[in-house]
């Protein structure tokens, strides 16, 4: 082999070594699948996820059960690919490792935080700890040299807060006063939250392609749901799964088709965009809580939406009009 045919071979390797690394970080240029177009269709998935867990709690499900359930859509609905495309081979150690820590810090820490502390401080005060998410994301994407929005996303960001805000307070905070430690406990959501988005995005697996982690992730979670259940001694009845078998198929569907978004939102949009689903889902709620279930909230309530939806449109138009830098992919990244 001459030298020139052998640099020609190594520069082909090179480029295909580009061209690989940069099909997963790459953000699409069709507007369907542009970051801000993500946020809203994931965020509105996300919406429709409240109102149904309602009527599950009514029927009887409890709520581990019902994030197995969540869980467990994801992995029905991503396993036909999985077994066309990868043959449902197992993923390396660098993927099983980041599987396994974000889905800890990411679905099952934040949910068991949820459950116990909403009982103890409120629904009204949890929210209030959900909506600092975003603030807490750009402080850590901050310190890790990550993609942040310039002034446009930044107002659109503390927009979205006081309208989270106020939508939190006007439906309430307990008033017994909980304890100090139940605060502390609601209080760790956020920043749970926050850890989790920025670990999806700074130690993306190389190479690794959004169904993939979503299968893979939601897999170990309901594994690990299951392990509290049990744990916990929880017991649940089998007629209360199956009168609500409707619920359950429409929320296995909707989750099926959320979280591949979501992560490819993790992936094309950066950790801080991210954090700003929970905005869009919370006015989601609303509407569909009011459309489909008949619950009445006070106007100071859809002042909040309102405000929310004003923040929201400046995240869009800052996805739109600022530049967008890729995520930087740091030395150190998981093989």
């Amino acid at each position: 082999m001459t030298n020139s045919t052998r640099q020609t071979l190594v520069t082909n390797q090179a480029l295909n070594e580009v061209l690989r690394r940069t099909e997963s970080t790459t953000v699409p240029t069709h507007w369907l699948f542009a970051p801000h177009s993500l946020l809203l269709a994931s965020g509105t998935l996300l919406g429709m996820r409240t109102p149904i867990g309602k009527l599950a709690h009514d029927a009887g499900l409890s709520a581990l059960l019902w994030a197995a359930i969540i869980s467990l859509g994801v992995v029905m609905m991503l396993l036909p690919t999985q077994l066309t495309k990868r043959g449902l081979r197992l993923p390396g150690t660098g993927v099983v490792r980041y599987t396994m820590i974000s889905s800890l810090i990411s679905f099952v820490l934040p949910n068991v935080l949820l459950f116990t502390v909403i009982p103890r401080v409120g629904a009204g005060y949890t929210g209030l700890m959900f909506a600092l998410s975003p603030v807490f994301t750009l402080l850590f994407a901050s310190l890790f040299g990550m993609k942040t929005p310039g002034r446009l996303g930044l107002a659109g960001i503390a927009i979205g807060v006081v309208g989270a805000l106020v939508v939190s307070l006007t439906r309430g905070i307990n008033p017994q006063g909980p304890d100090l430690a139940w605060l502390l406990a609601a209080a760790a959501i956020p920043v749970v939250l926050a850890i989790g988005n920025v670990y999806r995005s700074r130690w993306w697996p190389d190479g690794a392609l959004p169904n993939s982690l979503a299968f893979w992730g939601h897999l170990f979670a309901v594994g690990v749901f299951l392990v509290i259940i049990a744990a916990t001694g929880q017991e649940f009845s089998v007629a209360s799964v199956a009168s609500a078998k409707t619920l359950i198929a429409i929320q296995m569907v909707i989750s099926g088709l959320n979280f591949p978004l979501f992560y490819r939102l993790q992936r094309d949009g950066g950790p801080v965009l991210l954090s700003q689903i929970g905005y869009v889902s919370a006015a989601v709620s609303l509407i569909v809580a009011t459309v489909f279930l008949g619950e009445r909230y006070a106007l100071s309530t859809w002042l909040g939406a309102g405000i929310i939806g004003v923040g929201i449109i400046a995240t869009v138009m800052a996805q739109r009009l600022e530049p967008q830098v890729p995520v930087e992919q740091k030395e150190g990244a998981m093989k």
